[in-house]
């Protein structure tokens, strides 16, 4: 298990239609194409033998690796320091077009800046998750593996690469080496393509490398300079902006979850699910982040997604709309397991597909109508169309707000009456009465504000426990839950009112654990699944929001840096942080980069205004 690197040593490089993961030593371990939730092309972040790699590494076993974004882009450099020499791998892919395409080109270029060094390549692809079988083509320009599924070209790159390259074939894989001297580039591309229409092998010169990193290093810093935030955080809250705008499926504007599946919130455990996906409650919090960043065009590629599916209504156990679907907004997510892979160190079961897509989870409505009442105030309206859907949705709430459900946290231990369900079904009612209001909408408003007000009435009477002084998960349950730090954000409770500091005191003894926090407590709220968790990244900035919100603004700014430390050597936040700091659960995480980018952007205000009320993070505009 000692050869699994870490999971923080990553970096994250994609083209808008899907990714793939660069570890610290070269090596390419995580890769599916044409799509994020498509099978792989090369898996070993989930079985080393098994999955698939491409290795490019120093010869010499005595190196020392770094890696660092070219600033303002999606551009990866991974640096080599040998005895002989340095060297840097550039790890990027060209922006794919805006329509889906089964064409997508990954760029890895060598070159040494000092003295002299070998470099060594391996490709070893094992497509569809390592179950295709797949045949090797060695040519005088490259080579073309053909799979059931997929076919890979791999062409050569740079002016001398004949010159300097030696290539062998070898049970179905390419194995070379390199030699360069300083002020020498070389390099490879690798081309997917759909099974039977393979990109011809042929030498890519080195002006044509370089002209795609030109115009790749263009787009990304013109897409950065589109941010108006220039707070305290520029370079954090650029990267995290990086990160989403990479983990976003340009053909529809929908936003997976993380590019990965299966990597495991506990060493050996079996929370190990697939997040390639696109979450209702992800989507609309993305909103927000991109309309309080400056980019509305994002912004409004989700919102219009959103409609799409509030018209679609693909629900049926989980209401009118699933909470998850796949990016091009098909809701086909069966869940199996992968059991010839042996997960990430040994942390199986290996899942993918997501059987929690048909669970209730009535809060997903709440984020759905807020981003859009979001979205409205920002100019990005909903038409008649939409609103007739929306409406219909929300008299479905009207009936239904008051059952037990799965919850936020997806259990799988048996529904409940979570008190973050019925806060968010308060949301969406509250939410569609203001844009019935504002906009002068057809609406059953006297019955949506007959039910706001009663849902408002039962968290008060149930939600709160008079023995914890404080709001509870679910009802008839003393265990607190970290999703309620939302409780001041979204608007349903002052941030001064004593029923909510009490909350936050009790938060702070339970699930706080210096400057991190956990979702709630699986000991004392079982939730159907063996083992434990680390704390969650998202938990974490959603508690600064809250803290400076309640007046403890310079603790919150403290925790706000404290958490940033927690971040990989390129800023990236996985889903959960475990107890000795490492990063735990698939990654990079949405949720965690969304959060801090509303963590960031209100802290900023509130430290220039002073603590207080700034508009709930889902509901209004900061400024």
């Amino acid at each position: 298990m000692d050869t699994y690197p870490n999971i923080s040593d990553h970096g994250l490089i994609g083209d808008l239609q899907t990714a793939a993961l660069v570890a610290t030593d070269g090596t390419i371990d995580w890769f599916c194409s044409p799509r994020f939730d498509s099978p792989s092309v090369f898996a070993a972040l989930l079985d080393q033998r098994r999955g698939g790699h491409f290795r490019i590494t120093p010869g010499h076993p005595d190196y020392i690796t770094k890696q660092l974004y070219l600033p303002d882009t999606a551009i990866l450099i991974t640096r080599f320091m040998t005895p002989d020499g340095v060297g840097e791998v550039y790890d990027f892919m060209p922006v794919a077009p805006a329509t889906a395409t089964d064409r997508h080109r990954l760029i890895r270029m060598i070159r040494v800046v000092r003295g002299q060094m070998r470099f060594e390549l391996d490709c070893c692809p094992r497509p569809g998750y390592g179950r295709e079988r797949h045949t090797l083509k060695v040519y005088d320009e490259g080579a073309i593996f053909h799979g059931d599924t997929v076919d890979i070209t791999l062409h050569p790159a740079g002016d001398r690469v004949s010159e300097h390259t030696e290539i062998h074939a070898a049970d179905g894989d390419i194995r070379s080496t390199l030699n360069l001297a300083a002020g020498q580039a070389a390099g490879v591309v690798l081309d997917t393509a759909a099974a039977g229409h393979a990109v011809a092998p042929r030498r890519v010169p080195e002006d044509e490398i370089l002209r795609m990193l030109d115009e790749t290093t263009r787009f990304w810093r013109r897409w950065t300079r589109g941010s108006r935030y220039t707070g305290r955080w520029r370079e954090t809250v650029a990267r995290s902006a990086i990160t989403l705008k990479l983990m976003t499926y340009a053909p529809t504007g929908a936003l997976v979850a993380a590019p990965t599946a299966a990597l495991p919130e506990q060493i050996g455990g079996e929370r190990n699910w697939d997040y390639r996906y696109t979450w209702i409650r992800d989507a609309s919090f993305s909103v927000y982040a991109l309309i309080g960043l400056g980019f509305t065009t994002e912004a409004e590629a989700f919102a219009n997604w959103l409609r799409d599916r509030v018209v679609e209504k693909a629900g049926d156990g989980s209401g009118p709309m699933k909470i998850m679907y796949r990016v091009d907004g098909s809701s086909d997510l069966v869940e199996e397991t992968l059991d010839h892979f042996e997960g990430y160190r040994g942390s199986g079961p290996v899942r993918i597909g997501n059987g929690a897509a048909d669970q209730l989870q009535l809060d997903i409505y709440g984020e759905m109508m807020d981003s859009l009442y979001h979205a409205d105030t920002h100019g990005i309206t909903v038409g008649h169309r939409g609103w007739s859907e929306m409406s219909r949705v929300i008299d479905w709430l009207c009936d239904n707000w008051d059952r037990p459900e799965e919850g936020i946290w997806e259990t799988r231990g048996g529904r409940q009456d979570f008190t973050y369900g019925r806060m968010m079904s308060w949301v969406a009612l509250d939410r569609a009465v203001r844009l019935a209001e504002s906009r002068g909408r057809p609406s059953h408003q006297t019955m949506w504000r007959v039910t706001r007000d009663s849902v408002y009435q039962q968290i008060m009477d149930r939600g709160w426990n008079r023995d914890r002084q404080a709001f509870v998960q679910h009802y008839g349950s003393p265990v607190l839950d970290a999703s309620l730090l939302l409780m001041p954000l979204i608007g349903f409770v002052e941030p001064r009112d004593p029923m909510w500091l009490s909350t936050l005191d009790a938060m702070d003894e339970e699930l706080v654990s210096d400057s991190l926090v956990y979702r709630y407590n699986p000991a004392a709220s079982p939730d159907g699944l063996a083992g434990s968790e680390g704390t969650f990244s998202m938990c974490t900035f959603w508690y600064v929001d809250a803290l400076a919100r309640s007046g403890r603004l310079e603790q919150a700014r403290l925790i706000f840096e404290k958490m940033l430390t927690y971040a990989n050597h390129l800023g990236l936040f996985s889903e959960e942080i475990g107890l000795t700091g490492e990063q735990l659960g698939n990654y990079p995480q949405a949720f965690s980069h969304l959060a801090l980018v509303n963590a960031a952007v209100n802290l900023d205000y509130q430290l220039d205004h002073g603590s207080g009320w700034v508009g709930p993070v889902l509901g209004q505009s900061t400024a």
